[in-house]
Protein backbone atom coordinates (compact mmCIF):
# COMPACT_ATOMS: atom_id res chain seq x y z
CA UNK A 1 0.00 0.00 0.00
CA UNK A 2 1.29 3.63 -0.88
CA UNK A 3 1.45 5.44 2.31
CA UNK A 4 1.74 9.52 1.20
CA UNK A 5 2.97 12.38 3.76
CA UNK A 6 2.00 15.35 1.71
CA UNK A 7 2.72 18.86 3.62
CA UNK A 8 6.59 18.63 3.75
CA UNK A 9 8.93 21.48 4.41
CA UNK A 10 12.19 20.36 5.85
CA UNK A 11 14.76 17.57 4.32
CA UNK A 12 15.12 16.14 8.03
CA UNK A 13 11.49 15.37 8.39
CA UNK A 14 11.09 14.19 4.52
CA UNK A 15 13.89 11.89 5.07
CA UNK A 16 13.42 10.38 8.76
CA UNK A 17 9.39 10.04 7.15
CA UNK A 18 10.74 7.91 4.03
CA UNK A 19 13.30 5.97 6.21
CA UNK A 20 10.36 5.24 8.48
CA UNK A 21 8.81 3.59 5.40
CA UNK A 22 6.72 6.19 3.15
CA UNK A 23 6.59 5.34 -0.37
CA UNK A 24 5.71 9.11 -1.44
CA UNK A 25 6.73 12.52 -0.05
CA UNK A 26 4.16 15.71 -1.10
CA UNK A 27 4.96 19.49 -1.47
CA UNK A 28 1.99 21.78 -1.58
CA UNK A 29 3.20 24.02 -4.59
CA UNK A 30 -0.34 26.39 -4.36
CA UNK A 31 1.27 29.86 -2.74
CA UNK A 32 -1.82 30.45 -0.56
CA UNK A 33 -1.14 27.36 1.21
CA UNK A 34 0.25 27.33 5.02
CA UNK A 35 1.92 24.47 3.78
CA UNK A 36 3.59 25.98 0.83
CA UNK A 37 7.05 25.82 -0.06
CA UNK A 38 9.25 26.82 -2.90
CA UNK A 39 10.45 24.87 -6.31
CA UNK A 40 13.91 26.44 -4.94
CA UNK A 41 13.40 24.47 -1.49
CA UNK A 42 11.96 21.70 -3.10
CA UNK A 43 14.72 20.54 -5.29
CA UNK A 44 17.07 19.86 -2.26
CA UNK A 45 15.28 17.69 -0.47
CA UNK A 46 13.72 15.52 -3.45
CA UNK A 47 17.71 15.51 -4.37
CA UNK A 48 18.33 13.76 -1.30
CA UNK A 49 15.24 11.70 -0.62
CA UNK A 50 16.05 7.46 -2.32
CA UNK A 51 14.94 7.09 -5.76
CA UNK A 52 11.88 4.99 -5.16
CA UNK A 53 10.13 7.63 -2.93
CA UNK A 54 7.65 9.41 -4.78
CA UNK A 55 8.33 13.26 -4.64
CA UNK A 56 4.26 14.46 -4.88
CA UNK A 57 3.57 18.01 -6.18
CA UNK A 58 0.20 19.11 -5.34
CA UNK A 59 -1.04 22.02 -7.70
CA UNK A 60 -4.07 24.19 -7.77
CA UNK A 61 -5.45 26.39 -9.80
CA UNK A 62 -2.06 26.90 -12.04
CA UNK A 63 -1.63 26.50 -15.74
CA UNK A 64 -0.19 23.93 -17.07
CA UNK A 65 3.02 25.56 -18.51
CA UNK A 66 3.63 26.66 -14.43
CA UNK A 67 3.02 23.03 -13.28
CA UNK A 68 5.25 21.37 -16.04
CA UNK A 69 8.08 24.75 -14.98
CA UNK A 70 7.82 23.11 -11.01
CA UNK A 71 7.94 20.12 -11.83
CA UNK A 72 11.18 20.09 -14.08
CA UNK A 73 12.60 22.94 -11.13
CA UNK A 74 11.80 20.87 -8.12
CA UNK A 75 12.87 17.31 -9.68
CA UNK A 76 9.23 15.84 -8.89
CA UNK A 77 8.63 12.34 -9.79
CA UNK A 78 4.51 12.63 -9.54
CA UNK A 79 1.95 15.69 -10.55
CA UNK A 80 -1.13 16.22 -8.24
CA UNK A 81 -3.73 17.87 -9.52
CA UNK A 82 -6.14 19.30 -6.29
CA UNK A 83 -8.55 21.45 -7.79
CA UNK A 84 -11.23 21.43 -10.26
CA UNK A 85 -9.42 20.89 -13.27
CA UNK A 86 -10.83 19.36 -16.21
CA UNK A 87 -9.93 15.73 -17.82
CA UNK A 88 -8.92 17.80 -20.95
CA UNK A 89 -6.35 20.06 -18.28
CA UNK A 90 -5.14 16.82 -17.13
CA UNK A 91 -4.59 15.53 -20.62
CA UNK A 92 -2.94 18.67 -21.41
CA UNK A 93 -0.52 18.38 -18.82
CA UNK A 94 0.22 14.81 -19.67
CA UNK A 95 2.08 16.31 -22.99
CA UNK A 96 3.81 18.23 -21.42
CA UNK A 97 5.00 16.01 -18.70
CA UNK A 98 4.77 12.74 -20.44
CA UNK A 99 6.97 10.88 -18.24
CA UNK A 100 5.84 11.78 -14.77
CA UNK A 101 2.62 10.24 -12.67
CA UNK A 102 -0.75 12.34 -12.66
CA UNK A 103 -2.85 12.04 -9.67
CA UNK A 104 -6.05 13.97 -10.06
CA UNK A 105 -7.60 14.17 -6.57
CA UNK A 106 -11.22 14.87 -6.39
CA UNK A 107 -12.48 16.25 -3.19
CA UNK A 108 -16.28 14.31 -2.91
CA UNK A 109 -19.10 16.64 -2.05
CA UNK A 110 -21.65 14.01 -2.63
CA UNK A 111 -21.67 10.55 -4.45
CA UNK A 112 -21.95 12.72 -7.96
CA UNK A 113 -18.10 13.35 -7.43
CA UNK A 114 -17.96 9.36 -7.20
CA UNK A 115 -19.47 8.90 -10.63
CA UNK A 116 -17.53 11.75 -11.96
CA UNK A 117 -14.51 10.40 -11.52
CA UNK A 118 -14.96 8.20 -14.14
CA UNK A 119 -14.22 10.73 -16.50
CA UNK A 120 -10.71 10.82 -15.47
CA UNK A 121 -9.92 7.09 -15.43
CA UNK A 122 -8.17 7.15 -19.07
CA UNK A 123 -6.36 10.39 -18.14
CA UNK A 124 -4.68 9.91 -15.01
CA UNK A 125 -2.73 6.93 -12.96
CA UNK A 126 -4.22 7.41 -9.81
CA UNK A 127 -7.11 9.34 -8.25
CA UNK A 128 -7.29 11.14 -4.29
CA UNK A 129 -10.32 11.20 -2.73
CA UNK A 130 -10.46 14.17 -0.43
CA UNK A 131 -12.39 15.74 2.06
CA UNK A 132 -14.71 18.85 0.84
CA UNK A 133 -14.38 21.96 2.15
CA UNK A 134 -15.66 24.87 0.52
CA UNK A 135 -12.81 27.27 1.34
CA UNK A 136 -9.35 24.70 1.41
CA UNK A 137 -8.06 22.64 -1.07
CA UNK A 138 -6.74 19.94 1.38
CA UNK A 139 -5.30 19.48 4.65
CA UNK A 140 -8.54 19.88 6.56
CA UNK A 141 -8.62 17.36 9.03
CA UNK A 142 -11.85 16.67 8.02
CA UNK A 143 -13.22 13.00 6.93
CA UNK A 144 -14.91 11.79 3.74
CA UNK A 145 -18.58 10.24 4.51
CA UNK A 146 -16.58 6.08 4.05
CA UNK A 147 -20.06 4.55 3.67
CA UNK A 148 -20.14 6.51 0.31
CA UNK A 149 -17.10 5.00 -0.73
CA UNK A 150 -17.93 1.50 -0.07
CA UNK A 151 -18.91 0.26 -3.75
CA UNK A 152 -15.76 2.77 -5.37
CA UNK A 153 -14.37 0.99 -7.15
CA UNK A 154 -11.86 2.74 -10.30
CA UNK A 155 -10.23 1.11 -12.84
CA UNK A 156 -6.89 2.63 -11.67
CA UNK A 157 -5.44 2.82 -8.66
CA UNK A 158 -6.67 4.94 -5.98
CA UNK A 159 -5.91 6.15 -2.58
CA UNK A 160 -7.77 7.86 0.69
CA UNK A 161 -7.33 11.13 2.25
CA UNK A 162 -9.12 13.57 4.37
CA UNK A 163 -8.66 13.75 7.89
CA UNK A 164 -6.81 10.22 8.60
CA UNK A 165 -4.51 9.95 11.53
CA UNK A 166 -2.99 7.26 13.34
CA UNK A 167 -6.03 6.48 15.43
CA UNK A 168 -8.67 6.46 12.91
CA UNK A 169 -6.74 4.34 10.38
CA UNK A 170 -7.59 0.91 11.27
CA UNK A 171 -11.10 1.71 10.92
CA UNK A 172 -10.96 3.55 7.80
CA UNK A 173 -9.00 0.53 5.72
CA UNK A 174 -11.71 -1.97 7.65
CA UNK A 175 -14.44 -0.65 5.67
CA UNK A 176 -12.52 0.60 2.45
CA UNK A 177 -10.22 -0.99 0.26
CA UNK A 178 -7.99 1.81 -1.19
CA UNK A 179 -4.80 1.09 -2.92
CA UNK A 180 -2.79 4.01 -0.47
CA UNK A 181 -3.57 6.63 1.71
CA UNK A 182 -2.39 10.47 2.01
CA UNK A 183 -1.70 11.91 5.37
CA UNK A 184 -1.14 15.86 6.54
CA UNK A 185 -2.45 17.56 9.41
CA UNK A 186 -3.02 13.99 11.00
CA UNK A 187 0.40 13.53 11.30
CA UNK A 188 1.93 17.38 12.03
CA UNK A 189 1.83 19.88 14.69
CA UNK A 190 1.20 22.72 12.68
CA UNK A 191 1.22 23.08 9.11
CA UNK A 192 4.34 21.40 7.61
CA UNK A 193 5.54 20.83 11.05
CA UNK A 194 5.26 17.37 11.08
CA UNK A 195 5.25 15.09 14.15
CA UNK A 196 7.53 11.86 13.69
CA UNK A 197 5.97 10.19 17.03
CA UNK A 198 2.78 10.51 15.12
CA UNK A 199 4.04 8.99 12.07
CA UNK A 200 5.44 6.41 13.55
CA UNK A 201 2.36 5.71 15.78
CA UNK A 202 0.61 5.50 11.88
CA UNK A 203 3.23 2.90 10.60
CA UNK A 204 2.63 0.51 13.49
CA UNK A 205 -1.16 0.86 13.15
CA UNK A 206 -0.85 -0.27 9.41
CA UNK A 207 1.67 -3.14 10.61
CA UNK A 208 -1.23 -4.12 12.43
CA UNK A 209 -3.38 -4.73 10.08
CA UNK A 210 -1.15 -6.42 7.80
CA UNK A 211 -0.51 -8.64 10.66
Amino acid sequence: MRLKICGLTRVDQAVAIAEMGATDIGFICVKKSPRYITPENIKPIAQTLPENVGKVGVFANQSPEEIADIAKASHLSTVQLHSDESPEFCQQVRKLLPNLEIIKALRVRDRQTLIAAKDYETVVDALLLDAYHPEQLGGTGHTINWEDLQTFRPSIPWLLAGGLKPDNIQQALTQLQPDGIDLSSGVEDSPGQKNLQKVAMLIEQLAALQA
